[in-house]
């Protein structure tokens, strides 16, 4: 029997269906990083504004609906030019890991990026996230930093990919 997938809702940072994920995302955030002069690492969870992953603002928020509940989720928000998105807030529960959500939310995120014309997509990730590397590596995104390097010493690892792109069609051009 196939094993079906989570259904996808393009909803707000604010839908409550997020927020028992996004309240384990800061949880972990603060168990891997601690505190930065002070200030809980979760406080960069609300660095921007929800309008910010709204199509209004150029943005997206997502999330993988499974038996009424959020079991991954991601969005972007329009980087410093209308060519670019940066996604962010890319999470899989953690009850529901190895099972490739994080990879089911990447492809839609990059799709809604194609269908907007969007030609190029930047992302970070912490140093003390090696599973988030892995990913983004085997999707295809180039690191912009030198991957033999002390992580911590970078600080946040950025990545940057060109998705393919689509005409208004849905069909990727010859």
């Amino acid at each position: 029997m196939p094993t079906l997938r989570p259904n996808i809702l393009y909803t707000s940072p604010n839908d409550p269906l997020a927020a028992p994920l996004v309240a384990e995302l800061s949880r972990e955030y603060d168990e891997r990083y601690g505190l930065n002069d002070g200030i809980p690492s979760s406080v960069e969870l609300s660095r921007y504004p929800a309008r910010r992953f709204q199509p209004v603002d150029g943005g997206t928020f997502l999330l993988l609906v499974e038996n009424g509940q959020a079991v991954a989720g991601g969005a972007f928000m329009r980087a410093d030019d209308d060519t670019t998105v940066e996604v962010k807030r890319v999470w899989t529960h953690s009850a529901h890991r190895r099972r490739g959500l994080a990879r089911q939310v990447m492809a839609e995120l990059e799709a809604e990026a194609a269908r907007r014309g969007i030609r190029s997509i930047v992302l970070t990730t912490g140093a003390r996230q090696p599973e988030a590397v892995a990913l983004y590596l085997a999707l295809g995104y180039e690191p912009q930093f030198d991957l033999d390097e002390d992580w911590e010493s970078i600080g946040y690892l950025e990545f940057r990919k060109q998705p393919t792109v689509v005409d208004e069609s849905g069909q990727t051009p010859l």
